[in-house]
């Protein structure tokens, strides 16, 4: 294994969180997600994905799952039609100056408060906090969609935070996801799935959490909690894959490289089955 890797994994696993966000916030090393980085691309994605479905935001209540700190996504899902936008994140506070940006091209859905700004109520609901919580549920009126970009590679709680989100989503609602398999340090996309669970965890997993679900993972927990789910590959690293073959562990291939290889996906999750405690 490049000792590089190694070293960079180790470091990145024991740096303060404090420290990551802040790199994170400044784009310094760490670099954010489409949302954060590209948040007209991201929603761009989700509208023609939509589409591909025969499915449209207008007039419907959206949930962006890891919103990631700025109004952007929201903002223009509004301008793009949809009715009410909730932006939900467990652990990022909102980013201030990259929203008071906003302002002049969002003002119907942005109030100016000082050197602030903040959502207007009657379109955007801000939620901070674990979407797993009672109190959190609570808090939220079912949503018709739940959108997300590179969130679920870095959840802890992959099956939980499924149900949580099935159980806000509307019976005939629908969730569109899409899914980094790669390991975030891009250079080695499947480097990560080499070490064991006691190795990985302990010392080379970064703060913000790489969970090495597969594909066969994934289609598992959707399928539990909704009707209808649909899984597909955006993309596939052959070249990288048969240079780190040798060294995967067992339990992160199927024998099948088609699908061992894929590295992107996008997931589609239509009618949620309710379940009665969350």
């Amino acid at each position: 294994m490049n000792i590089k890797y190694l070293v960079l994994r180790f470091v990145r696993h024991f740096m303060p969180e404090a420290v990551a966000r802040f790199l994170l916030k400044h784009r310094w090393i760490i670099h954010p997600g489409l949302e954060s980085s590209d948040p007209t691309a991201a929603v761009e994605q989700y509208i023609k994905t939509l589409s591909n479905y025969e499915k449209s935001i207008t007039g419907k209540r959206v949930l962006v799952f890891g919103y990631g700190g700025r109004f952007a996504v929201g903002v223009e899902l509004l301008r793009q039609g949809a009715s009410h936008v909730v932006l939900c994140d467990h652990f990022v506070l909102t980013d201030k100056e990259r929203n008071l940006e906003l302002l002049s091209d969002y003002g119907d859905y942005l109030i100016a408060e000082k050197d602030d700004v903040k959502p207007r109520s009657e379109f955007i609901t801000l939620l901070h906090g674990d979407i797993r919580d009672d109190l959190i549920q609570k808090q939220i009126s079912e949503v018709d969609y739940v959108l997300s970009t590179s969130v679920y590679e870095h959840l802890d709680d992959v099956n939980g935070i499924t149900r949580a989100l099935a159980n806000l989503t509307a019976p005939d609602g629908i969730q569109l996801h899409f899914v980094d398999l790669r390991d975030h340090y891009f250079k080695y996309p499947f480097a990560m799935l080499a070490f064991s669970d006691y190795i990985w965890n302990n010392f080379l997993n970064p703060t913000s959490n790489l969970n090495r679900f597969r594909l066969a993972d994934y289609s598992e927990v959707f399928d539990s909690y909704f009707e209808k789910n649909m899984i597909v590959t955006l993309e596939r690293d052959i070249s990288e894959f048969n240079k780190a073959s040798s060294r995967i562990r067992p339990e992160f291939l199927t024998g099948d490289s088609s699908i061992d290889s894929v590295t992107l996906i996008s997931v589609f999750a239509e009618s949620p089955k309710k379940q009665s405690h969350v």
